[in-house]
């Protein structure tokens, strides 16, 4: 019997290790990090708004389509009972076909207004698409920086914790005071709160980035930290660039020619349309006005043409809406020019600032700053120093990166607006 039960305990024991063995090997779910072209390329296929707005194309196109169609011809069929049995007048029957021809220019004026409207949506929607870009790379820069600032925090709550276990040891062994150890102590749990608000916040942000890409799977994290991109630009050649690309000023120049298309259209309305239709009746059982009482049958043919008299060309409020709207246009368009230029050269100015500041704080300031702490350590380690000294040091430090890292982001940001203001991407990240 006690050889039964350690038999048993052996194939429990050997299947309880078997089980930890394949748990152990089981992979674990595999964690979603995000780069920017994969996140960009969902922003492009699957963000909802974009979506939405690519619809408009497909409903210019329709609309561009259906300006082609003609006037229908009319066909109509009618029946006559005299219902006079004395002078037995007899039955009729008759039939006509008629057409509106439209003169003027109509039809070709429809179209080419519906393919302006077409061609002013597509621009409108390569415009949408601009900001979308821009925003959700914003977006995306942002959450790097929330990144690195949870990194921060959670350096600096690191390096106070093991000061703070430094601390206890040398208060057991009578170094410091026991006050010291409890700063230190209380300082590394504040640090700590630190850290686990800044990790909620780079939650979030990466949660706005789901948005961006159409509602695709959860973000973990993301690949990468904020560079530094420096590029060296000329204005007059951006601002030539932006003339020549931005989707605004395509739709602006669209606009301009959209309005000319309904002035020539408001034109074309003034133009009369005829009428043209051609008839036949057939008169049966006509035996009165016959001769010799007989039966005999009428025949009728009928051609005419109907010609509208237009009196209502003499109110002329369409025709001068339409040529004040081209006139709006043309100066909506001069609008816009001045508009990029400005916008061009704010942005440019933006980003070569930030540039300069990132570009100080990486050579000079940071180096300082983490020096500066590091030897108010080791002070405070030989008793040269205070614990408020460290701690002062370490919030300076803090400040001064946390500075950085915004100041990186305003580079990285301002650079993302001069694409979007001139029209063109160059961005990798």
């Amino acid at each position: 019997m006690p050889l039964i039960k350690l038999n048993m305990y052996r194939i429990t024991t050997s299947i309880f290790l078997f089980t930890v063995t394949i748990l152990v090997m089981q992979p674990a779910n595999a964690q979603r990090i995000l780069n920017y072209n994969e996140y960009i390329k969902n922003v492009r296929e699957k963000n909802i708004e974009y979506i939405v707005e690519k619809y408009n194309v497909s409903i210019a196109e329709a609309n561009a389509q259906a300006a082609k169609v003609i006037p229908d011809p009319e066909f109509s069929v009618s029946y006559e009972d005299y219902q006079d049995w004395d002078l037995r007048m007899g039955r009729g029957y008759a039939a006509e076909l008629g057409y509106t021809l439209e003169l003027g220019g109509k039809r070709r004026a429809r179209m080419a207004v519906a393919k302006s409207e077409q061609q002013m949506t597509e621009a409108l929607v390569e415009d949408f698409f601009r900001n979308l870009r821009a925003d959700a790379t914003l977006c995306y820069l942002e959450a790097l920086m929330q990144k690195q600032l949870m990194d921060l925090a959670f350096s600096s709550y690191q390096s106070m914790k093991d000061l703070s276990r430094a601390d206890s040891l040398r208060y057991a062994i009578g170094e410091i005071a026991e006050v010291d150890a409890m700063q230190s102590r209380l300082e590394a749990t504040t640090m700590m709160t630190a850290y686990l608000q800044a990790k909620l916040e780079y939650k979030n942000m990466l949660s706005d980035l789901v948005v961006f890409e159409g509602g695709t799977a959860t973000i973990d994290s993301l690949a990468g930290s904020l560079p530094l991109v420096i590029r060296t630009y000329q204005l007059l050649q951006l601002i030539d660039l932006a003339q020549d690309n931005r989707a605004d000023l395509k739709a602006a120049i669209r606009n301009r020619e959209l309005s000319a298309a309904n002035l020539r259209l408001a034109k074309a309305d003034r133009a009369i349309d005829l009428g043209l239709n051609i008839g036949f009746a057939l008169n049966k059982e006509n035996q009165e006005i016959a001769a010799g009482g007989e039966k005999e049958q009428f025949k009728t043919y009928s051609a005419g043409v109907t010609i509208p008299l237009k009196f209502s060309n003499l109110n002329k409020g369409e025709l001068r809406a339409a040529k004040y709207t081209q006139q709006q246009a043309d100066s909506q368009y001069d609008a816009v020019l001045l508009q990029i230029r400005k916008e061009v050269e704010q942005c440019y100015n933006s980003y070569i600032s930030a540039c300069w500041q990132a570009e100080l704080y990486q050579k000079l300031t940071l180096t300082d700053a983490a020096t500066i702490l590091e030897k108010k350590k080791y002070s405070y380690i030989h008793g040269e120093t205070s614990l408020l000294e460290v701690l002062d040091a370490q919030r300076t430090a803090n400040e001064v990166y946390q500075s950085y890292y915004e100041t990186l982001y305003n580079a990285n940001a301002s650079l993302v607006e001069l694409y979007r203001v001139v029209g063109i991407w160059d961005v990798a990240f």
